[in-house]
């Protein structure tokens, strides 16, 4: 247990903060799944259920976002992502909730023949929310996708609008992670009042924002449990320096030391082939798993790849062993994803 609070956390209470998400989010275990796969108790942290637009863990990252652009008086909200990001489906709800415009430039990261992913899903959500649309024709360039964003500021400056631009590379600040400081604080309370300890705790690794933020709020608050990314987008060579500036970047937006150590960066890119956004046969069993045994849906993108993670890491734990998963929600991809999903689908066809 700890007593550590995030008053103590650096200047964290002192950050700019909009009131976005249903948090904290509920913590549950799911004993179906668990019998289905070891004698390890299995649990989730439900962040699919932040409430905003559908939900997920981008709600949390954008209280602090949207906070520090209400600070600044901007009034057009500006964020690139792939074209089935929940991000900017995110960003984009949380625009319009607290009077925002907002601007989404969208990343061709994934070759995709479906219309289905081009038009449903979070595209369709984000043009009901009334986002502007652009698009980037590069899918893994994002210092130029992030300078691209500029670019649109300046031209919206031009015109009279004061934009606020959330950039998505590791060498900006990494003010969205601090949302997952406040998911580690719930973490560590919601075990505290079921008097028992995680022995893993697992969570997609993509852009790093939650990964790292949920990492540096644990060793912050004085809690060790070890931490496992699963790899969505980069390899592990990759993604453990990633990791690893996101918690120097933390520290230095809070003014602190950083908690973090590099021993404490566990990495696992075993699911990770052939790609972001691309499906493969460890998803979509751990698409079907969870949902046939625990009525709880996942993406194809990042909660799917991350529960297969999870799921070979629950067949090789011991009897007693407590592993908890971070549902970060992402949902509304699922419908842009349907014709991948057709292998689960056509089991159910009389």
């Amino acid at each position: 247990m700890t007593n550590i609070s995030l008053d103590s956390v650096g200047n964290f209470n002192h950050r700019p903060r909009a009131q976005l998400g249903h948090l904290p989010t509920p913590l549950e275990a799911m004993p179906n799944l668990g019998k289905a796969l070891s004698e390890a108790e299995l649990f989730i942290k439900r962040d699919d259920c932040t409430g905003l637009a559908m939900g997920g863990n981008k709600v949390r990252q954008c209280e602090f976002y949207l906070g520090e652009a209400i600070a600044q008086g901007a009034d057009t909200v500006l964020i690139t992502g792939a074209v089935q990001s929940n991000f900017t489906r995110t960003v984009a709800a949380a625009a319009r909730k607290l009077g925002f415009e907002c601007h989404i430039q969208a990343e061709k990261r994934v070759s995709h023949t479906s219309s289905l992913y081009y038009h449903s899903g979070n595209v369709l959500l984000s043009r009901i929310l009334g986002a502007s649309i652009s698009s980037y024709h590069e899918g893994e360039d994002e210092d130029g996708a992030d300078k691209q964003l500029e670019v649109i500021a300046a031209e919206l400056r031009a015109d009279g609008k004061k934009p606020y631009v959330i950039h998505l590379g590791p060498d900006h600040p990494q003010i969205g992670s601090l949302g997952y400081i406040v998911a580690a604080d719930e973490i560590i309370k919601q075990a505290n009042e079921l008097e028992m300890q995680f022995d893993k705790i697992v969570v997609a690794t993509g852009s790093g924002a939650t990964h790292a933020g949920l990492l540096f709020g644990l060793r912050a608050l004085g809690n060790q449990t070890p931490v496992t990314g699963i790899c969505v987008r980069r390899e592990k060579a990759l993604q453990v320096p990633r990791i690893a500036k996101h918690c120097d970047n933390i520290a230095t937006v809070l003014d602190i030391e950083n908690p973090v150590s590099l021993t404490d960066i566990i990495i696992n890119d075993d699911a990770l082939a052939p790609g972001y956004g691309q499906i493969n046969d460890a998803v979509l069993e751990a698409i079907e798993l969870i949902a046939q045994n625990e009525g709880i849906i996942l993406d194809p993108v990042y909660t799917g790849r991350s529960m297969a993670g999870f799921i070979s890491l629950a067949k090789q734990a011991i009897s007693g062993e407590k592993l908890l998963f971070i549902h970060t929600g992402g949902q509304p991809s699922i419908f842009g994803y349907e014709d991948d999903l057709k292998p689960i689908l056509s089991k159910n066809i009389d």
